[in-house]
């Protein structure tokens, strides 16, 4: 992923006419998450970028001892390093085996393979680490990261091009590197002297010069992919370069496809001196420029889940930059792009035994993503006033045009997301007097949350 810029696209929002979308907090107090899976039960795993993985429970309680702490063995110093990776294998209830992508002390990536405890299943055994595949990274960036087992069983991992910019090694397209790659091999019967076996149907076994490896090429930085739990799809949102975020969606039975880095940045050429014809590339499926401070796409999955009905379908994504989630809906033929901005760094999302969706915030957060249009109190929050904006002393946020009265929290973020002021409103007053007095000259965000969780942000402006 590129270095993530703690950046909010000031936007003036409103409430959406299309999904209206709404972030309720579900449990808080990590440290940078960037991971979330479950393991077949109703508790969620947080893979936290310097090596350690805390359990969420069903209630959205952190237990205070971590199921894993592996921080000594991880080198997390760059902005793109750390645990980034977990995936549980699928007989995990009875073989207790998990998956993790990490960088080591040396930058360099491993994937290893841990086993749950025999008497806690809360806890892991820190000592029964299996190192699966390890490979060099030329630089501190693009690592990927991402683990999943697809449909078939087998561990799928995301490579980076091994980073500084532009592919200097052209890695991505490169068949004789695991950098720049989806990579799938079988885990199943792993020993130390036998990690792991390359399946027989990879699309390069037997080809000279290339690694059996090799699901799948030409990639920059696939930070995060997924498959469809209905249909068994493979998503993979592909970090851009300097122009454009790109969504590629393929069947999961489709291999030794080439999505065009660093020929295609994507639909765009970047640089095409040493490129297949262009006719054997795969195309994104959706793609989007760099405007609005846009720079770093972060995949998420595909709604599958049964509580939000109107979701459904949807693919779920949000841009590391702007913080803003983004979703694709097909409909004419083509996937279309609808973005909505939220506060908090929005680094990863992660999926429910149900198929509910969830996003992590670098700032600890994991948030639950839900469909604010199932409300059914009656009034609308994108009547709300505030005024004077431009401000010094005082704003004040009127609700005598929302319709009938209503609690809600009002929140002010500063440029980086941090929460500097908060305020409670009863369903009493009509405008709500607060001070600024004590805030920076500068941009802001306020944020008002109503008790049934409809939201609105406002760009706010102290002099």
């Amino acid at each position: 992923m590129k270095k993530i810029t703690l950046l909010i696209c000031f936007m003036c929002l409103t409430v959406c006419n299309a999904q209206d979308l709404e972030l309720q907090l579900f449990a808080s107090g990590l440290d940078r998450p960037v991971n979330l899976k479950h393991a077949g039960d109703d508790r969620l795993f947080a893979a936290e970028q310097d090596g350690i993985i805390k359990i969420i429970n069903a209630n959205g309680t952190v237990n205070s001892t971590p199921f894993l702490d592996i921080e000594l063995r991880v080198g997390s110093s760059g902005t793109e390093q750390g645990l980034l990776g977990l995936a549980f294998h699928p007989d995990y209830d009875t073989n207790g085996y998990f998956f993790v992508n990490y960088t080591d002390t040396s930058g360099d990536t491993v994937i290893s393979r841990f086993s749950r405890d025999g008497s806690n299943p809360d806890i892991a055994d820190p000592s029964s680490e299996l190192i699966i595949l390890t490979y060099s990274q030329p630089f501190s960036n693009h690592n990927g990261g991402e683990l999943q087992f697809g449909p078939d069983g087998y561990l799928y991992i995301s490579s980076g091009d091994g980073g500084s910019g532009g592919d200097p090694q052209d890695n991505g397209q490169d068949l004789g590197t695991l950098l720049g790659k989806i990579l799938r091999i079988d885990v199943n019967n792993s020993t130390m002297s036998n990690p792991y076996v390359i399946p027989a149907d990879n699309p390069f076994v037997g080809t000279a010069g290339a690694r059996g490896e090799i699901w799948a090429y030409g990639l920059r930085n696939p930070w995060k992919f997924s498959f469809d739990s209905l249909n068994n799809d493979l998503w993979i949102a592909d970090v851009g370069e300097s122009a454009r975020e790109e969504i590629n969606s393929v069947s999961s039975g489709l291999a030794g496809l080439n999505y065009g880095w660093r020929c295609y940045e994507g639909n765009n050429t970047y640089d095409t001196s040493d490129c297949p014809d262009m006719s054997t590339l795969t195309f994104p499926v959706a793609e989007y420029s760099h405007t609005g401070g846009r720079c770093s796409i972060t995949g998420g999955y595909r709604y599958r889940g049964s509580e939000f009905p109107g979701f459904n379908g949807l693919y779920f994504f949000a841009d590391v930059c702007t913080q803003e989630i983004g979703y694709l809906e097909f409909d004419g033929g083509s996937w279309n792009i609808t973005f909505e901005g939220f506060s908090g760094s929005l680094v990863a999302f992660g999926e429910d035994i149900n198929g509910e969706l969830y996003v992590c915030s670098l700032g600890g957060d994991i948030s639950k993503l839900v469909d604010n249009s199932l409300s059914t109190d009656e009034f609308d929050l994108s009547n709300v006033s505030v005024y004077p904006n431009p401000t010094k002393d005082v704003i004040n946020v009127d609700f005598s045009s929302v319709g009938t009265t209503v609690d809600s929290n009002i929140a002010i973020y500063d440029i980086q997301g941090k929460l500097v002021k908060s305020v409670s409103k009863n369903s009493e007053a009509i405008i709500e007097k607060i001070n600024t007095k004590q805030l920076s000259k500068g941009l802001y965000l306020l944020k008002i949350v109503a008790e049934n969780g409809e939201q609105i942000t406002r760009k706010l402006v102290i002099l």
